[in-house]
C-alpha cells in the first residue's frame, strides 16, 4: 500500500474533521509532511512507542495511542479472564500529556477496565512502583523520556512493575496491529476511574529510603550543599520532599527550572545527559558553594550529577562514572552489613561499561548482562525472584535503581543514594570524584565516550539500516591502534574469535540489532540504532589502570584521545 494510499484511509468517518482537513491540506499541497507521517507504523522499542505527536501512522496521536490501548485491553481480557482487571496510568508534563493520559482511561474503561489515574503528572518510577503497591494487572506511562518538546510516548508495564518483555510484549503487538482504528472504544466509564495523588507519593517517598539509604546516624546529611533542578519535568515536587524527609536541610533549587512545563522553555533539550542542561544548575552551585549538583529528565527517571572535580570545578559525570560510585558503595555497605551470601546479583547492559564486571567480582556477587533497556534488568530480577536477591542495577544512559521496589530506573531512590555518598565522603574529608578514582585504584579506570549520529526521516532510517549492514559485513580490523579480536553479533547471537576464526553462539540473550567490537587492549565499541530516536549510537570504553591522582589525570587524557581516535578510525 503507497503512504498516499495510507493517508486516505484517514479520511473516513472514523476520524475527527481535525484530522481529516489536516490530511487534505497536505494531499492538495503535496506537502513532504504526508510521506513522514504515513510511510510507517510507530513501533515498540526499548522504551516502547515513541515519536512526534501529530497527524498520522508515523505519529502520536488520539488514534495511534487509542489503538495500542485497545489492544492492551484486548490482551489483558485475554491473560485475565472472569477477573476485574486494574491498570495503573501516570503521564509526565509534556503537552498533550495528561489529555493522552485520560484518553487511554477512557478507552480502557470502555472495556471494563478498572484504572488508577494520578490526577496530575508523575516520574515513571512512581508509575512503576505503584503498579505492584496497589497489585494493578498493567500499568502505562505517557512520556517521551528527554526527547525534544516535540515528542511524545507510551510505555506498557506489566503486573510486576517492570516494562513489558517477550511474550508479553510481542503479543501485545499482535494485538495492536489486529486493532483497527475503528475498533477502538473511546466511550469511557468515569466511574471505573479512581484518582491518586499525594497519598500515593508519600508511600513511594517512604519505599525510596528505606531502599537507598544506609547511614543511620545521617553522617553529613546536614552539612551537605545540594543544588537540584527538576528541568521543568515531574520531579520538582518529589524530590524535594524525598530529600527533605531523609534529613538533607542544605537543598537550593533552580527556581526558574522548578515550573513543569512541556516546552522546557530555560533548555535547547531537558536532557541530563548534555551539560547544557545542567547549566543553570551549576552556574548557582558555583554561587552556593553547592557540593552537588543533580537534574532529572522530564518524567523523572533518570539523572544527571555533578560533582567538584580535582581542581574544584562543578563537573558532570557520565552514567557510567555515577552507576560506579553508587554500585561500590552499595556493595560495600552491604559487605560491611554481611549480607552478600553468594547469591546475590547486580544488573547491567551490553554498551554499559565492564567495570561493572570488575566491582561484581570483587565484592562476590554476580553481574548479569542484559540488551539495552530496564525492561531487561526489570526481567532478571523476574526470573531471578526466589532465588537470587537483586542488590541495585545501571546503565550508561544516566539510569539507576536500586534495591526491587521500583522495577525501572529511579531518580529518586538514586538521588537519595547519590546524596547519602556526598555527605559521607564531605565528612571524611573527601569529594565523590576523589572517590571514583579510590574505586579506579582498586578496580582498574575506565573512561566511555558516546557518539550519535542523527539521521532523521524516511532516507535517514534507511541511511541507519545501511551502516549497521556495512559495519556488520565489514567489521574494522584494528581501532585505534589495537587488533580487533572478538565481534559480537547480537542479531544472529554469535561471537566471532578473530584470532582463530572460530565462531561460538551466545546464550541467554535475546536477539537485537546490536554490534560489539573488542580490541587487543580492551577497547570496546558497541554501535547499535536507536529505538527511540532517529540516530544510530557507537558507545566507546577505554581503560588502562592507575595508582594515584596524578596517574589519573595524565591517564584520563590519554584515554580522551583514545577515544578520539576511535571516532576518527570509524569516519564518525
Amino acid at each position: 500500500m503507497t503512504t498516499l494510499e495510507k493517508a486516505k484511509l484517514w479520511l473516513t468517518d472514523t476520524f475527527d474533521e481535525e484530522t481529516k482537513n489536516t490530511i487534505r491540506t497536505w494531499i492538495d499541497t503535496n506537502s513532504d509532511d504526508l510521506e513522514d507521517s504515513f510511510y510507517r507504523e510507530l513501533e515498540f522499542g526499548t522504551g516502547g512507542m515513541r515519536g512526534i505527536m501529530g497527524v498520522g501512522t508515523n505519529r502520536l496521536n488520539k488514534y495511534t495511542l487509542g489503538q495500542a490501548t485497545q489492544g492492551l485491553a484486548n490482551y489483558l481480557h485475554s491473560q485475565f479472564p472472569d477477573q476485574e482487571i486494574k491498570v495503573a496510568i501516570a503521564y509526565d508534563v509534556r503537552n498533550n500529556s495528561k489529555e493522552f493520559g485520560k484518553m487511554c482511561a477512557d478507552v480502557l474503561t470502555a472495556n471494563g477496565i478498572n484504572v488508577l489515574l494520578f490526577k496530575e503528572h508523575r516520574p515513571t518510577p512512581e508509575l512503576s512502583f505503584t503498579v505492584r503497591d496497589k497489585k494493578c494487572n498493567a500499568g502505562i506511562v505517557l512520556t517521551a523520556s528527554h526527547n525534544p518538546p516535540e515528542y511524545n510516548g507510551y510505555k506498557v508495564y506489566w503486573n510486576d512493575g517492570a516494562q513489558i518483555v517477550p511474550p508479553d510484549d510481542e503479543n501485545i503487538i499482535k494485538e495492536v496491529y489486529a486493532t483497527k482504528f475503528e475498533d477502538i472504544k473511546f466511550n469511557g466509564n468515569d466511574d471505573l476511574i479512581e484518582w491518586i495523588g499525594e497519598e500515593q507519593d508519600d508511600v513511594y517517598i517512604n519505599a525510596c529510603m528505606e531502599n537507598s539509604l544506609y547511614q543511620k546516624d545521617k553522617t553529613g546529611y546536614d552539612n551537605l550543599n545540594i543544588v537540584f533542578t527538576s528541568i521543568h519535568g515531574t520531579t520538582y515536587k518529589t524530590v524535594p520532599q524525598a530529600l527533605k524527609k531523609a534529613g538533607f536541610t542544605k537543598v537550593d533549587l533552580v527556581r526558574e527550572q522548578m515550573i513543569p512545563s512541556g516546552n522546557f522553555p530555560t533548555v535547547e533539550s531537558p536532557n541530563p545527559e548534555e551539560p547544557a542542561a545542567l547549566e543553570m544548575a551549576m552556574d548557582l552551585a558555583r554561587i552556593t558553594n553547592g557540593d552537588i549538583v543533580i537534574g532529572t529528565d522530564p518524567d523523572g527517571d533518570r539523572l544527571g550529577i555533578a560533582v567538584r572535580n580535582l581542581d574544584g570545578e562543578i563537573q558532570l559525570l557520565n552514567g557510567n562514572q555515577t552507576n560506579t560510585i553508587l554500585t561500590y558503595y552499595i556493595l560495600d555497605q552491604w559487605k560491611k552489613a554481611g549480607k552478600i551470601t553468594g547469591k546475590e546479583f547486580i544488573g547491567s547492559t551490553i554498551v554499559t561499561s565492564d567495570i561493572f564486571i570488575d566491582i561484581a567480582e570483587k565484592f562476590g556477587v554476580e553481574c548479569k548482562i542484559g540488551l539495552t533497556g530496564f525492561k531487561w534488568i526489570g526481567k532478571m530480577i523476574r526470573d531471578a525472584e526466589g532465588q537470587e536477591k537483586f542488590v541495585c542495577g545501571g546503565e550508561e544512559s544516566f539510569g539507576f535503581m536500586t534495591g526491587d521496589f521500583v522495577r525501572d530506573k529511579d531518580s529518586c531512590g538514586s538521588i537519595l543514594l547519590a546524596c547519602e555518598i556526598a555527605a559521607w565522603c564531605k565528612a571524611n574529608g573527601k569529594t565523590m570524584y576523589q572517590y571514583m578514582i579510590d574505586i579506579y585504584k582498586e578496580i582498574g579506570m575506565y573512561y566511555e565516550g558516546l557518539i550519535n549520529v542523527v539521521r532523521k526521516g524516511r532516507t535517514g532510517a534507511e541511511e541507519i539500516k545501511q551502516m549497521m549492514t556495512d559495519f556488520r559485513e565489514n567489521p574494522p580490523a584494528e581501532i585505534a591502534g589495537s587488533k580487533v579480536v572478538e565481534v559480537r553479533d547480537y542479531q544472529d547471537q554469535t561471537s566471532l574469535n578473530i584470532t582463530d576464526s572460530k565462531k561460538s553462539v551466545m546464550d541467554g540473550i535475546p536477539k537485537s540489532n546490536v554490534l560489539i567490537y573488542y580490541t587487543q587492549d580492551g577497547t570496546k565499541v558497541c554501535v547499535r540504532p536507536s529505538g527511540t530516536e532517529p540516530k544510530i549510537k557507537f558507545y566507546v570504553s577505554v581503560k588502562d589502570s592507575i595508582a594515584s591522582e596524578q596517574d589519573f589525570r595524565e591517564k584520563l587524557v590519554v584515554l580522551e584521545q583514545k577515544i578520539n581516535q576511535v571516532k576518527a578510525d570509524l569516519n564518525l
